[in-house]
């Protein structure tokens, strides 16, 4: 691959007006555009990218203020930009918009009406939809205009769906049974395969993923059958990829590698187009079974490569004493710059749901100490008339900002917004700490237009009591329920809801345990519902210590859809979840990505209590141990979770000795940086748990038997008080772990252009591998995990550092792995000296248990005094046992002295 030599191959793009313009030509070169990306060090947050580079601005073009500007009115704080380089392999840019993909017209060949085998291989901007919203179009030769439905491929909230339709019209779909895990490199393969006629009266879909289209491929999931003999319909209309029909589903947003069509199951191919190969710009491609495939209005073929996304928040202008050279020097970041601008702390999770939901009323009760009366978030809402409310003073409620406490005998009032709906519910949240009364208490009531015009709730210490009164007043409902102490004690949800039931008023409470389980009643009376028209309680004056809030009415029976986990704030929620769910309620804000496997849940959060959106985001990221980052291409953030970082394949292979692979200075340090041996983990509003290492080269010991003590205190949003100790032994795991440090491993493309294609694929948190060290550094390859990196780009000279960290604590154990699940024993040493070639020795336990011998157990690495060495065998039931080895695994050859340590090379870890 050749480097770059025009300056048309380095991209500038500014989004003007809504558009992607380029402004390559008006970007000085002589000072080299620098970016910046990424996070310093391992654990530490992840900073702002930033990029910085220099426009000529002699016609005053980027003078945002200058009316004469083309770009006057367009450009301003937060423009956004990105840094792209033009090189390597080609692919079908897919925009999201309609019309953006590749088509070709029917064939015999094409018109397939048994088994088929569908692949599609692609580096997408979102693999999955939320909740809610349309399905992606991937691929499909599909057409309900004249009923030419014959198949489609989509993705459906990050599952992947197959659809077809075996006469045109009426269509038969299957769905993966689970969701393939999105790799951090956003590239990978999807496969559906249709057997029509599985040879049991019934058709089976098999779907598949890949990192690549040339596989090999892995089963998603288990099968999906249906009953009865299936076909597809031979269509006339377009095979379409980067699309799929011509209904208004979602569009794919990124790049399409290659597509695939096969006639049966591995059958021949009868569609392949490989866009990875082909001339940037070309209006159509001819794949290797002879189709062209013409590009769509609003796709392309590109080699375009976005090093660099950011938005500019000033445009200085400046310029030398002759006034003849002027240019704007602008500073770009990324999005967690903007986010961190904002402290605006998010709502509740209450405050935030419940008016999604459509309250007739809702009083939160979440103001300020002072506060004399309660406000309306609602439009029209009207205030709480209060007496007796001390606002603002107990927030023990994980769902709920500080809510008021409320004195015997307190009192509360508001209206509510009309309607005609013949069914309504109230709900209010309370928590009563002290004695509870033994004479029947008013907990709540309230006033309808409906036969019984006033309802109430009267509680005690055993029981519940519904009240309701006529117009007159006279009581016309009284029913008794027997409840229990468990009313008092902790939060809970008291909810009421009555509907028309032919000529009777059916009604129902219910208790709910925030976060619990809860009971309920029910019961009927002759009569009309009416409508809820007023709130208005006096609070018993025998109800202990109570606390009240999140009042609401509705005109329909979901208060419990509107509650559920909310009230609680959502404790339980795993990180992942909690981001996407985040990042979808502030869709305006922040678009994310998260990478991590669904079938491996990540780690279990408190309450989300209110804050902002950025610090909500990072809390998730630092209880799961991931990387929080910004995406280089778009605007969006992701998130890869802590076991997307295990043992992971690398994606970067450097030789030291290669020409250009890896430029001066590569300085491995040796320092006590990220030491942390004494390490305690608190929950935030529960315990704690302490993880020390006391013994061996890394421990709290003085020297020269320890380091000395370097502790840590951390403070978690976690679900409960098992995690705490776990995660302080994972970190107790990272802060002692004894290697060498490489910080920064520089990379000159330009004198090593074969590297590009991998760099690019690059992402934060992967592994690279350094090979062929010199000798006066320990043998063996070197694994790194990138945490981020900074680039100087102009016409000549691509010159990149990456910001590494030791990539060896991130291989954990996997079961029955010959290399990567075998424990180490408490202590082994040798029994006397041997010299360098001997392949028989004897070994002394020290502590613990002796070695194994069963002959499964081998081949396995060990170590000793620096020389890896392969066991093929251990005789000796007991100590002292003799060790069969072949000698030098890592090219050390020396010596060893009796009493030198004897160990695996690669003990298990137990992961996080």
């Amino acid at each position: 691959m050749a480097f770059p030599q025009t300056p048309l191959d380095l991209g500038v793009e500014l989004q003007i007006g809504g558009t992607w313009t380029d402004v390559t030509t008006d970007a000085y070169t002589r000072s080299p555009i620098g970016t910046e990306c990424g996070r310093s060090e391992e654990s530490a947050r992840t900073n702002p990218s930033r990029c910085s580079l220099q426009f000529n601005n002699r016609l005053g073009k980027y003078s945002p203020r200058n009316p004469m500007s083309p770009y006057y009115g367009l450009i301003g704080r937060n423009t956004p930009v990105r840094i792209s380089v033009r090189t390597g392999a080609t692919y079908l840019n897919v925009t999201g918009q309609n019309n953006s993909g590749a088509t070709t017209p029917d064939t015999a060949a094409l018109d397939i009406t048994g088994d088929i085998d569908i692949r599609f291989d692609a580096s997408l901007d979102r693999w999955v939809t939320p909740l809610g919203t349309q399905p992606t179009d991937l691929a499909g030769k599909y057409n309900t205009t004249g009923n030419q439905r014959s198949w489609m491929l989509q993705e459906r909230q990050g599952r992947i769906y197959f659809e077809w339709s075996p006469d045109g019209t009426a269509t038969v779909g299957a769905t993966s049974t689970v969701a393939p895990a999105v790799p951090p490199s956003r590239r990978m393969a999807w496969r559906a395969t249709l057997d029509v006629n599985n040879g049991a009266g019934g058709w089976t879909a098999v779907f598949y993923t890949a990192e690549t289209i040339a596989g090999p491929w892995t089963q998603l999931g288990a099968p999906v059958t249906g009953v009865g003999v299936t076909s597809i319909f031979n269509s006339t209309t377009l095979l379409k990829v980067g699309d799929a029909t011509n209904l208004g589903y979602s569009k794919p947003s990124g790049e399409v590698h290659a597509f695939e069509v096969r006639n049966g199951i591995g059958g021949t191919a009868v569609a392949n187009p490989d866009f990875t190969a082909q001339t940037s710009g070309a209006a159509t491609v001819t794949d290797a079974t002879g189709k062209v495939w013409t590009i769509a209005l609003n796709g392309s073929i590109s080699n375009r490569h976005t090093v660099f996304y950011g938005e500019i928040s000033s445009w200085p202008t400046r310029w030398d004493l002759s006034g003849k050279d002027v240019w704007t020097s602008v500073e770009a970041a990324g999005t967690l710059r903007r986010l961190g601008q904002g402290t605006k702390a998010l709502d509740s999770t209450l405050r935030r749901r419940l008016p999604s939901r459509s309250p007739l009323a809702y009083w939160p009760c979440e103001d300020a100490d002072g506060a004399t009366q309660a406000y309306s978030p609602l439009v029209g809402g009207t205030p709480l008339a209060v007496t007796g409310f001390d606002f603002a003073q107990d927030d023990s409620l994980g769902g709920a900002s500080a809510l008021p406490t409320v004195a015997p005998g307190a009192t509360m009032r508001g209206r509510v917004a009309s309607t005609a709906s013949t069914t309504w519910a109230l709900c209010m949240l309370y928590r009563a700490d002290g004695t509870p009364p033994v004479a029947e208490q008013e907990m709540l009531s309230w006033t309808t237009t409906g036969t019984i015009r006033r309802w109430r709730i009267l509680i005690s210490s055993t029981s519940t009591r519904i009240l309701g009164y006529d117009a007159a007043g006279a009581v016309a409902l009284d029913s008794p329920i027997v409840t229990g102490t468990d009313l008092w004690e902790g939060w809970w949800r008291l909810e009421f809801a009555a509907t028309q039931s032919g000529g009777n008023i059916a009604y129902e409470i219910d208790w709910t345990d925030v976060g619990g389980a809860g009971g309920a009643a029910s019961g009927s009376i002759a009569g009309t519902v009416g409508v809820v028209a007023l709130v208005d309680t006096s609070f018993g004056p025998g109800l202990p210590g109570l606390t009240v809030g999140h009042i609401t009415v509705f005109a329909a029976d979901v208060v419990g859809l509107a509650y559920d986990s909310a009230d609680h704030g959502f404790t339980g929620e795993t990180a992942t979840t909690r981001m996407t769910r985040l990042a979808t309620e502030e869709s305006r804000t922040v678009s994310l990505s998260v990478y991590t496997d669904p079938a491996v849940p990540s780690m279990a959060l408190g309450s989300q209590r209110p804050a902002d959106l950025l610090t909500l985001l990072q809390d998730c990221a630092d209880a799961d141990g991931g990387i929080l980052y910004e995406s280089k291409t778009d605007a969006s953030l992701a998130y890869r979770d802590v076991r997307s970082l295990y043992n992971q394949t690398p994606r970067l292979t450097l030789s030291y000795t290669a020409d250009g692979e890896i430029g001066p200075p590569l300085e491995p340090t040796d320092d006590d940086q990220k030491s942390r041996n004494d390490v305690t983990v608190t929950r935030t509003a529960g315990s704690s748990a302490r993880a020390v290492q006391e013994t061996g080269p890394m421990s709290t010991a003085a020297p020269p038997s320890g380091i000395g003590v370097y502790d840590e205190s951390v403070t978690l949003n976690l679900a409960n008080d098992d995690q705490p100790a776990q995660i302080a032994a994972w970190r107790l795991h990272l802060g002692t772990w004894d290697e060498a440090r490489y910080p920064t491993v520089r990379l000159m493309l330009h004198a090593a252009p074969h590297l590009i294609p991998a760099f690019l694929a690059l992402t934060v948190g992967d592994r690279i591998r350094i090979t062929n060290l010199p000798a006066w550094l320990p043998p063996g390859p070197v694994d790194l995990i990138v945490q981020g990196w900074s680039q100087v780009l102009d016409q000549f000279t691509w010159d990149v550092e990456l910001t590494c960290t030791p990539a060896g604590p991130w291989r954990v154990g996997v079961y029955d792995s010959a290399d990567l699940g075998k424990a180490d024993t408490s202590g082994m040493q040798l029994t006397s000296g041997i010299n360098s070639s001997a392949t028989s020795f004897s070994v002394t336990t020290t502590a613990g248990l002796p070695w194994v011998t069963a002959p499964a157990e081998f081949p396995a690495s060990i170590v000793i005094g620096g020389e890896e060495m392969t066991l093929t065998g251990v005789t000796g039931a007991s100590s002292p046992q003799t060790f069969a080895v072949v000698r030098s695994a890592n090219g050390i050859v020396k010596s060893h002295a009796a009493g030198t340590s004897v160990g695996l090379a690669r003990s298990v870890v137990y992961a996080l």
